[in-house]
């Protein structure tokens, strides 16, 4: 019994040592879980005992895990035998052995509890620090967003005093900011819209382009297979004048019919010009102006110088004033009219391609105007009507429609010719023909085929030379005569020349040279056997020259004068179809034309050789360019009369270049004054300084330079026009290939008009090409 007590009294001890341990543990368990935070209920089934459910409240509000089941087994020292046998193995059965064995047992239940314990803290603790991280990025976020929003509402705050400051401040000057800020925006995207649109209009365009130099060229006496068009616009009727613009003949009001009063109006329109002063034009007005009267006005009406055409020309005056200050809404109306009328009958279809139509407009009623002393200055141009039209198109396309009421003169479908729509004028009776644009397949091939065929006179230019010499000492005078004329065509570049009716303007070509346009000079200034022309060329622009020339042409001149008159022909044995059939049986398609094309083209090519170096500025290269076409120019005669605005703008160029010398003075001082005070105390700020200087002085001569360069181009070309020859005589080929050797933009060189004439020659020249 004693024995049995002592056991049961260590057991107990044993147990109570060990709760306090529990506890202990559990309390620093409970002490670490406080400390990292939040804990986690268990999930198990609550024990119905109160104590025991206040034991593992009290564990599991220090975050402990606790098992009710095996706390149980370990503490209760008077459970079953058997079960504790079942639990702790085979044991001997002897009061000391089962002692032993029920504190090993007790041991090791305990050390399961404590290590399961541990492993669940672990989890346990590992889940909390998640959570707590968890936790704490949302609450970091959550700060964050509420401090923006502060901010944010802070600076709308800030903003909205400061807009009601200004707006009690000046309010009117934020509305013009707005506008202005608007007006700005609006103006940069209506700017960018429009760049956009031309790009993809310029784009299209490229696309579109029929690039038919690049096809097998058709024969040459079919022009085309298919030719479709709407016809020529007719010039609108005439529109009387109201009544509060009088004509007074010999001091009396007079009203006239409408005929009359339109002839009278064109008359009117002209009044402050020289023609209305020359007595030709006043003549051959009245007497055409009388023709279109009514017998009655005719009675009433008899001399000019009586007529008051005053008041119809202050009307015109008035009305040309209006068109002036017309607004921008008015002048868009205007523009879109003319964009319809040439989208309506300025194009037309060949062979299946879209080709602008050159001058579909036909010429409204007027007064004839001529150039120089034309006889018929001042002569009546009358309407014209469909009844005087001829149209042609090919026989499968739709034929255009005449106006209301009229008809054709006639329709036609032939594919060897190039117009569209002729008619006879009648001041000369000449045919007049509707034409493609010069930008067209049908002027393209035409000028390209112009161009080779100059091309080709190089490889036979020196035998036709020779046979023209030859021909100065032959026995037949009109052999003589036309080696002579060749050899003027050749050398001068002058013009064949046609045989005119005496109602023509008095100009004249190399074969209609009379004896009084040639003055003979055995020595004059130095030179031997001088020729001096002296005559009126086409539109009637004055040729006047001085020319050395071989010793067997001076001998020749002699003796074509001898015993003529001064009215007589020079070459009074040939005609100009004479000479053209005899150049071309040296070569086919050879004419004078030719002839002036191949020599101004050449010299062209000469000159840009010589006056072009590579370590030129484009300015300067544009300066050798247009020295070059104005070498060619004064070749073929091609002057003009000085603009009336030269000397006024010829002023302000050198009003500009005076101001950019005296700006480059300024910068010179400037620039030594910045190198002395750099010597003096030597510092980056200094230096930089000095290197400003002088890029603003280099800079600043550069612009000198380039406006001197301008008004050197200005003063040569002041009676030269150089758009004749750069138009119709010289191969653009050469151009181009120029323009692309040595850098310089096709723009500098080609306006767009000249450009999209010459595009097939843009397209598919190199910068190898030498005519």
């Amino acid at each position: 019994m004693k024995l049995e007590k002592e056991g049961h009294e260590k057991s107990r001890r044993t147990h109570e040592r060990s709760e306090k341990k529990s506890t202990h543990s559990s309390k620093d368990r409970g002490k670490d879980a406080e400390l990292n935070g939040k804990h986690r209920h268990s999930s198990k089934k609550r024990p119905s005992d109160p104590g025991e459910r206040q034991q593992e409240s009290a564990v599991s509000s220090s975050g402990v895990k606790h098992e009710a089941g095996e706390a149980d087994m370990d503490v209760d020292a008077t459970a079953d035998p058997d079960e504790r046998t079942r639990h702790a193995g085979p044991q001997k059965s002897s009061p000391a052995g089962h002692n032993h064995t029920l504190k090993i047992r007790s041991k090791s239940c305990k050390e399961r509890l404590n290590h399961k314990e541990k492993k669940d803290l672990n989890h346990e603790d590992g889940n909390l620090k998640k959570e707590r991280n968890k936790d704490s990025n949302q609450g970091d976020g959550e700060e964050k967003k509420m401090k923006k929003k502060r901010v944010k509402e802070e600076e709308q705050e800030k903003n909205q005093q400061s807009a009601k400051k200004r707006k009690k401040q000046s309010p009117e000057h934020d509305k013009a900011e707005k506008k202005k800020v608007k007006k700005e925006g609006d103006a940069g995207e209506e700017q960018k819209k429009r760049e956009r649109g031309k790009k993809e209009d310029k784009k299209d365009e490229e696309s579109d382009k029929w690039k038919w130099w690049e096809e097998s060229k058709s024969s040459d006496s079919q022009k085309w297979s298919r030719l479709e068009h709407n016809g020529p616009y007719f010039a609108p009727e005439y529109d009387p004048l109201p009544a509060s613009v009088p004509f007074y003949y010999d001091g009396q009001l007079l009203k006239l019919s409408p005929a009359t009063e339109e002839i009278a109006t064109f008359y009117a329109k002209m009044l402050d010009h020289e023609y209305t002063s020359k007595e030709a034009f006043q003549n051959n007005f009245f007497t055409d102006w009388r023709e279109e009267m009514t017998s009655e006005e005719r009675k009433q009406i008899k001399t000019l110088s009586k007529c008051d055409f005053s008041h119809m020309h202050k009307h015109f005056l008035e009305k040309s004033e209006e068109r002036k200050n017309m607004t921008k809404e008015e002048k868009q109306v205007l523009k879109e009219e003319s964009s319809r009328l040439v989208e309506q009958y300025g194009f037309c279809v060949l062979d299946g391609h879209r080709e602008k139509i050159g001058n579909f407009k036909l010429e409204p009623p007027g007064l004839f105007r001529g150039r120089g002393e034309h006889p018929k200055m001042g002569k009546l141009k009358k309407r014209i009507q469909p009844e005087h039209v001829a149209i042609n198109c090919s026989q499968d396309a739709k034929i255009p429609e005449a106006p209301a009421g009229h008809r054709w003169k006639r329709v036609q479908h032939d594919n060897t010719v190039t117009w569209l729509a002729s008619w006879l004028e009648n001041i000369h009776g000449r045919p007049k023909y509707i034409m493609l644009n010069p930008s067209s397949k049908l002027k393209g091939e035409k000028d390209w085929q112009k161009y080779e065929t100059a091309r080709q006179l190089k490889v036979c230019v020196n035998a036709i030379r020779k046979q023209y010499k030859r021909d100065w000492t032959s026995r037949e005078m009109k052999s003589r005569q036309r080696g002579v004329a060749i050899y003027f065509i050749d050398k001068l570049a002058l013009r064949a020349g046609n045989e005119k009716d005496e109602e023509s303007a008095d100009t004249v070509g190399c074969c209609s040279l009379r004896v009084e346009h040639i003055s003979l000079h055995r020595r004059l200034d130095g030179l031997e056997h001088v020729v001096e022309f002296d005559f009126l060329g086409k539109d009637s622009i004055r040729y006047y020259n001085k020319v050395p020339v071989e010793k067997q042409v001076f001998k020749n001149l002699k003796l074509f004068i001898k015993h003529k008159d001064p009215e007589d022909d020079l070459f009074d044995r040939i005609t100009t179809v004479n000479l053209n059939k005899a150049l071309n049986e040296c070569m086919p398609g050879l004419t004078a034309k030719v002839f002036r094309t191949f020599n101004a083209s050449t010299t062209l090519q000469d000159q840009l050789n010589k006056l072009t170096a590579e370590d030129m500025t484009v300015e300067e290269k544009i300066l050798s360019y247009n020295r070059a076409n104005r070498a060619v120019a004064i070749l073929c005669n091609h002057q003009r009369a000085a603009p009336k605005t030269f000397e006024k703008s010829m002023q302000l160029l050198q009003e500009k270049i005076q101001k950019k010398k005296e700006q480059i003075e300024e910068a010179k001082r400037e620039l030594k004054a910045a190198k002395k005070a750099h010597r003096d105390a030597p510092s980056d700020r200094c230096r930089k300084l000095v290197e400003k200087k002088e890029k603003l002085v280099q800079r600043l001569c550069e612009q000198l330079k380039k406006l001197q360069l301008q008004e050197t181009d200005r003063e040569e070309n002041k009676v030269i026009a150089l758009g004749t020859s750069k138009l119709n005589y010289l191969d653009p080929r050469i151009t181009v290939a120029w323009c692309k050797k040595h850098n310089v933009p096709i723009e500098k060189i080609y306006n767009k008009t000249q450009r999209d004439k010459f595009t097939w020659a843009i397209h598919m020249t190199d910068e190898s090409f030498q005519f």
